[in-house]
């Protein structure tokens, strides 16, 4: 059956769709809004900036390092469980934090837990679920609506979390947190049930699978491309509200960029999921790579304003999880189906270790030479380099042999 002919989704495929974005709306809604506890939490607390900031980084690393071992047990057990899991222990990483006296306290529920518990709550776990029921040339298209879901979280979470900070205090706020996230619970449901029986036309087993992706080129320019994609997104999501402060602008401002980064990659993750379906999606991605260098390059030029920072916001918002579609579409398209979300756990593992660099170096280089000037400059290289990395990946499925009963 060609791609044409082929048959619209089901209801049931839809409601996979919308419950796996309701999911990533809530707990990549609340992950967002971590920023705004900086201020009030280390005034409260007596910590500094770089320690609130390793907290945050240690909280992207265990996300990255948990994930294709939390998309293995998703490929094996299914999406709903897996993100039920998920939802407790985030729920228990909030309150652990909220309940914190110390540092200590707060690295075990903030970094430990909560970050351990995204794995399985979060992106990964239900694009698996979503790109195993969907038909190939739709299935881009269905993990840009998913991945839009974290950007409406974003836009609908930060302000709420805001204003019950404002409200109450940062402690009251983590614990209404906390009961937010455990409505992940019930939606589960939509992303319940067993995987599809394994295909062995569809790749080998886990552990041929593994090492035939780790021979194979272009999946390593597939983890390059995400490891710069990590990096840029920690350091502008969680430092330029810093940046802009520093530059004199109102610390409004700074809350204004993080909602249009929100909004606009609402459209912009569906678009380069829409363009993904048609198009070449390696060509994709290095365009996307290539546009975020072009708008640093553009913004770290011209004289800082709000107007300025609010059109850097609204651009980066455009391009902000573009690449999540697409780097996912390729592993499916690539490597097969049967072990998706394992493989794409270890491609996520190389964007939590850019985020960790990029939201810990920043903070390094800030307090070394009282500027940001030089983490500008290594994301614009990191870009630009990784819009080239991407053109030589292949793109067609792997050619295996026949593959024997299991």
């Amino acid at each position: 059956m060609s791609d044409a002919d082929a048959p619209h989704l089901s209801r049931r495929v839809w409601i996979m769709i919308g419950a796996a974005a309701a999911i990533v709306t809530l707990s990549m809604g609340i992950r967002q809004a971590f920023g705004l506890f900086l201020a009030p939490l280390t005034m409260d607390m007596g910590i500094d900036r770089q320690t609130f900031g390793f907290i945050v980084a240690v909280q992207n690393l265990l996300f990255g390092l948990a994930q294709p071992f939390v998309g293995a047990l998703a490929d094996r057990r299914g999406a709903g469980v897996i993100a039920v899991a998920g939802a407790l222990v985030y729920a228990l990483g909030l309150t652990v934090a909220g309940l914190a006296s110390s540092t200590l306290g707060l690295t075990i529920g903030l970094g430990v837990l909560t970050g351990t518990a995204m794995s399985g709550a979060a992106f990964v776990v239900v694009l698996g679920a979503v790109g195993k029921v969907v038909p190939a040339h739709r299935r881009t298209l269905a993990f840009g609506l998913v991945t839009a879901g974290g950007s409406l979280g974003q836009f609908l979470v930060v302000p709420l979390t805001q204003a019950l900070i404002d409200a109450f205090d940062w402690r009251v706020t983590l614990f209404g947190l906390a009961a937010l996230v455990a409505l992940v619970i019930p939606l589960a449901l939509g992303v319940a049930g067993k995987p599809p029986a394994a295909d062995h036309r569809d790749g080998p087993a886990l552990k041929p699978a593994l090492a035939e992706a780790f021979a194979h080129p272009s999946f390593w320019m597939l983890n390059f491309g995400f490891f710069v994609c990590g990096f840029q997104l920690a350091f502008v999501g969680f430092h330029l509200p810093a940046y802009l402060r520093d530059g004199g602008l109102d610390p409004s401002i700074g809350a204004a960029c993080l909602a249009l980064i929100g909004l606009f990659n609402i459209a912009g993750s569906w678009l380069w999921g829409a363009w993904g379906s048609k198009g070449s999606k390696k060509g994709l991605l290095a365009l996307l790579y290539g546009l975020r260098g072009l708008s640093m390059i553009v913004f770290v030029l011209v004289p800082l304003s709000s107007a300025s920072a609010l059109v850097f916001a609204a651009v980066s918002g455009f391009l902000w999880l573009g690449t999540l579609p697409l780097t996912n579409g390729l592993v499916a398209q690539i490597y097969g189906l049967r072990h998706l979300s394992a493989l794409a756990g270890i491609v996520f593992l190389s964007h939590q270790v850019g985020a960790f660099l990029g939201a810990w170096l920043a903070g390094l280089i800030f307090d070394a030479t009282g500027s940001y000037s030089l983490m500008w400059i290594a994301s614009i290289a990191l870009a630009l380099t990784a819009a080239v990395a991407n053109l030589p990946i292949k793109e067609a499925p792997l050619v295996r042999t026949a593959l024997p009963a299991e």
